[in-house]
């Protein structure tokens, strides 16, 4: 009697309830792809079958929803890849982005797989190629850096008359006893920094000495800076518009000023600076400034790191300064099918799956990763169900073929 057949029906259906329960119970599991069995009949060389067979377990790689957290260590990738992560020694691949960061600096999940991505050179630019390392976020204060371009755009107004309505400030000159009487119809003021990364007060004083002529007097923290080649004048910086009210003089719009460590610095070093103010015009409304950019700052403690779409580690400093950290790497595979699963929702390369092709997430065929959301289980819970209900009449059936054939064997031995 064929009893093989229908024990092999129950058992496949078994299985088959195996995955579907456990598709159900990783319904809540971050990143998880629910998975499907599949069958194949059985034969040996004759008309009737012997049944049916677990032929394989087929995963469903499809995206599940991004759900927010607000949580910035939390990663989930809108389109294809995996996050590259290293675990106990080994490659494996997680859509998993649920990340804390240790006390030395790896982003690395409950489980402890730590991400892997592309690190930074001397000059602290990402370098993308190459193989992907495990990315460490260095926390390391950021050194001060003195300003060395200083950029304005002003309006000078135009109905001021030389020599007259002028305001005036008497200021120290460079000995730190002279004193310098300083005329002018408007200043403005930036904060430039030495290389001690202290904050210097710089004041600039415009003055208009003739038709479409200014001159613009500097001082440092209420200091005068002087002329070298003659210590008892301020430097002039002389400015010429034409009759549009554009600056033609200097032809680059630039000036070079340069304060001494003595007197004007104390322990930091000389401040060589460019002073542009390309763009600046001289217009019948009254002097203000429209723009005021300089390139130095102070140093500052890391006090935070956020992910752009792109992958990039951002460091935030206390000086309002950012550096990036290092780039996190995504790996996209041919037959993603392939993979072999290795628990703690990670997976493995195989043959089948075809070797890894890695990148910066947002480039060719991989997705970009969105901060502060994670990716759900794909598992459709009522889908699940209702194939829990097919599959379970299929058992039913299959034990009722057992119990026919039960039957039959029971008539034959009772023909005596």
């Amino acid at each position: 009697m064929g009893f093989s057949q229908a024990l092999s029906g129950l058992n496949a259906a078994a299985d088959s309830l195996d995955v579907l329960g456990n598709n159900i119970a990783n319904s809540q599991t971050v990143g998880y792809k629910s998975g499907s069995a599949q069958f194949a009949d059985v034969f040996a060389n004759s008309q009737i079958g012997l049944g049916t067979k677990v032929s394989t377990v087929l995963q469903d790689f499809s995206g599940g929803n991004l759900e927010s957290t607000n949580r910035p260590l939390d990663l989930g990738i809108s389109g294809d890849g995996f996050f590259r992560m290293e675990q106990n020694g080994q490659v494996v691949y997680s859509r998993n982005g649920q990340l804390t960061m240790t006390p030395d600096g790896y982003l690395q999940n409950a489980q402890g797989a730590r991400i892997m991505g592309y690190g930074v050179n001397a000059a602290g630019e990402v370098q993308v190629g190459g193989q992907p390392e495990v990315l460490q976020i260095e926390a390391d204060e950021m050194p001060a850096s003195a300003t060395t371009q200083v950029s304005s755009t002003f309006n000078l107004d135009s109905r001021m008359a030389a020599g007259e309505d002028r305001n005036s400030v008497t200021l120290a000159g460079s000995d730190g006893s002279t004193k310098v009487d300083v005329d002018y119809h408007y200043s403005n003021n930036f904060t430039a920094y030495d290389s001690l990364g202290n904050p210097r007060n710089v004041t600039v004083y415009y003055e208009k000495t003739g038709d479409n002529q200014w001159t613009a007097t500097t001082a440092m923290d209420g200091m005068v800076l002087m002329d070298d080649a003659d210590p008892a004048a301020p430097v002039a910086m002389d400015m010429t518009f034409n009759e549009n009210g554009q600056l033609t003089v200097p032809a680059n719009g630039q000036f070079d000023l340069t304060f001494t460590a003595n007197p004007y610095l104390g322990g930091a070093n000389d401040m060589a600076l460019t002073f542009d103010i390309s763009g600046s015009t001289q217009f019948g409304n009254s002097s203000s400034t429209t723009s005021l950019n300089q390139n130095g700052y102070t140093s500052g403690a890391l006090v935070g790191i956020s992910i752009e779409s792109d992958g990039t580690v951002v460091r935030s400093y206390s000086n309002e300064q950012t550096r990036p950290a290092g780039q996190i790497a995504l790996a996209s595979f041919r037959n993603p099918e392939g993979l072999s699963a290795a628990g703690d929702n990670t997976w493995t390369a195989t043959d089948a799956s075809g070797q890894e092709l890695v990148g910066a997430p947002g480039t060719g065929l991989l997705g970009g990763i969105q901060s502060g959301a994670i990716e759900t289980s794909n598992v459709d819970m009522a889908k699940e169900l209702v194939s829990m209900i097919v599959t379970q009449r299929a058992y039913q059936a299959n034990s009722q073929t057992i119990k026919t054939q039960d039957e039959v064997l029971q008539t034959a031995i009772n023909l005596r």
